[in-house]
């Protein structure tokens, strides 16, 4: 009930935040009766992308990030201010101005897969993929709203890259199929529109078979070394380059994802759409391209964010979207363009690594199964089953607690008692019952505010344990993500075009604002309550 309460007071609040926002979009429309609305809406979604990279690899970015860097609204304390730093919940809140607990998509394993009517065309038997899990609208939707003649294409390598941004909404969504072209499900289509089989039949992806990744900078221009050992465990043993495309076909086309060159494929396809679909060609009217680049999460998670991988799989970005933009300027021209650019989350290096860039020399790897293994025993004595319980992702879900009120047992009592043993492990920052953080100030409180911002009080998710800073669980081998922590969530937020005040702003800002600033500069309504808050300073003045 409290977290109902809030978020229709904190819903309200924001309503009235875009109306007065809307209202000056409208006056600058309206200021000499000339200035028309963009005619193309170009979302872009990096996987993987750490806010610092930009300034990390600034003197070596030349196109596609330098141009919205310079030429855009930059936010470099952008924030996915959720807990769970994963791709699905950080796709799900980028064109949602809300976050994961309205969503309802709160982790990767409760994407978008597993679900009914939704077999994937071209997939193998079982394969399946839709929003179903998703709760409410998107950007996408207002836009519709405002004008039923909007049209949208939503591209990307990973289907929930490609599924979240746009919500439940039905059409053009489209995903890398592992054969070397994009598919999508029967929740859109019945079958691939023919657009769509001509840009697969052509075999575009047959060209990188075999083909090398090599820096496509002077080897001088990288500081990170290319002979770091530990970076095998995650890589398969190759960790120097040059690293090689398979020179069979079927293992190329399988692999293709784990090479910079899956971003450029991504592109390729996009920039067909815009024109097969004919986006951004009507005057009056807005059309929304959403793509997701997730080649970084590939590499990143193989070699780390101190890798001169990362560093070149960066460079590559940049060049990429270079000539991607280039290309939509020369379709569409720029004064038809608002473009937004954002990460799903970040990245921490390698507790076993003691990085050169990132803080982690205290790093710990935890271990917490001998305390679980005691919390069990002591469901036991008290004649508790411990299905009843489970532990993900550092929380405890009480998954039937019928069973402990059938023993007579406190549930939260017990689960304090587990609390106490599990933060005199080395690496645990804190532990958290849901009943705590429910009362918690969440202003300054930033991890118990990403917590709530996962789950409302009244769910099965009892107990949260956060890890201290660059800490990993044992489990993980290879780089990764998921904390609560700035590391995880700290990611870029970039707005550059048409209605765009150029700026670097150093106030922090949240994932979840984008789509309601978006909103604002293109003159739309959201269509229910939401998390996130126009940033004013991004829009231009009338």
């Amino acid at each position: 009930m409290i977290e109902t309460m809030w978020w229709r007071v904190r819903g309200l609040s924001v309503l009235l935040a875009m109306a007065t926002a809307l209202g000056c979009a409208m006056a600058q429309q309206g200021a000499g009766g000339q200035a028309q609305r963009p005619r193309l809406l170009v979302f872009i979604t990096v996987d993987q992308m750490r806010a610092d990279y930009f300034q990390r690899f600034g003197a070596d970015l030349t196109g596609g990030l330098r141009r919205l860097h310079d030429g855009g609204a930059f936010y470099p304390l952008g924030f996915q201010d959720h807990a769970i730093t994963e791709t699905a919940p950080g796709h799900s809140t980028t064109l949602s101005g809300r976050f994961p607990v309205h969503t309802g998509i709160t982790m990767n394993s409760l994407g978008v897969n597993d679900v009914p009517d939704a077999e994937v065309i071209g997939g193998l038997k079982g394969e399946s993929a839709s929003p179903f899990r998703f709760r409410g609208t998107t950007l996408v939707d207002w836009m519709r709203a405002a004008n039923s003649e909007t049209r949208w294409l939503s591209v990307s390598r990973k289907d929930r890259g490609a599924i979240l941004p746009v919500g439940k909404s039905k059409g053009d969504v489209y995903w890398y199929d592992r054969m070397g072209g994009f598919t999508t499900s029967r929740y859109y289509m019945k079958s691939l529109p023919s657009w769509v089989l001509s840009f697969n039949a052509a075999l575009p992806a047959s060209r990188y078979v075999g083909k090398p990744w090599t820096l496509l900078l002077d080897p001088s221009r990288y500081p990170e070394p290319d002979s770091v050992g530990l970076e095998a465990n995650a890589s398969g043993g190759d960790y120097t380059f040059p690293h090689v495309m398979p020179s069979d076909p079927d293992r190329a086309m399988a692999v293709l994802p784990n090479f910079p060159y899956m971003d450029e494929l991504t592109l390729q396809f996009a920039l067909r759409g815009v024109s097969e679909l004919g986006l951004g060609t009507v005057r009056g009217r807005t059309d929304v391209l959403a793509v997701s680049l997730s080649s970084t999460d590939a590499v990143g998670h193989r070699w780390g964010p101190d890798s001169r991988e990362i560093h070149d799989q960066i460079v590559r970005v940049d060049r990429y979207l270079g000539a991607f933009l280039d290309s939509l300027i020369a379709l569409r021209g720029a004064d038809n363009l608002i473009i937004a650019l954002t990460g799903d989350h970040g990245v921490t290096p390698l507790p076993m690594l003691r990085s050169q860039i990132y803080p982690n020399g205290n790093a710990k790897r935890v271990n917490i199964d001998q305390p679980w293994a005691a919390f069990r025993q002591k469901l036991l004595a008290q004649r508790i089953d411990t299905s009843a319980v489970a532990l993900e992702k550092g929380m405890v879900i009480v998954t039937n607690p019928r069973a402990f009120s059938a023993a007579r047992a406190d549930v939260d009592g017990l689960l304090r008692d587990f609390a106490r043993d599990l933060i005199r492990v080395q690496g645990v920052q804190r532990v958290d019952l849901m009943t705590d953080l429910a009362t918690a100030d969440t202003t300054r409180d930033t991890i118990a505010r990403r917590w709530l911002h996962m789950f409302t009080p009244q769910s099965e998710v009892r107990l949260m344990i956060s890890l201290e800073p660059y800490s990993y669980w044992l489990s993980s081998k290879s780089p990764t993500h998921g904390s609560p922590n700035d590391p995880d969530a700290n990611v870029p937020i970039v707005f550059w075009g048409a209605g765009v005040r150029p700026g670097v702003h150093r106030e922090a800002a949240r994932v979840v604002d984008i789509a309601p600033t978006l909103a604002a500069i293109l003159g739309v309504r959201p269509l229910e309550p939401i998390d996130g808050q126009v940033l004013r300073a991004a829009i231009a003045q009338p």
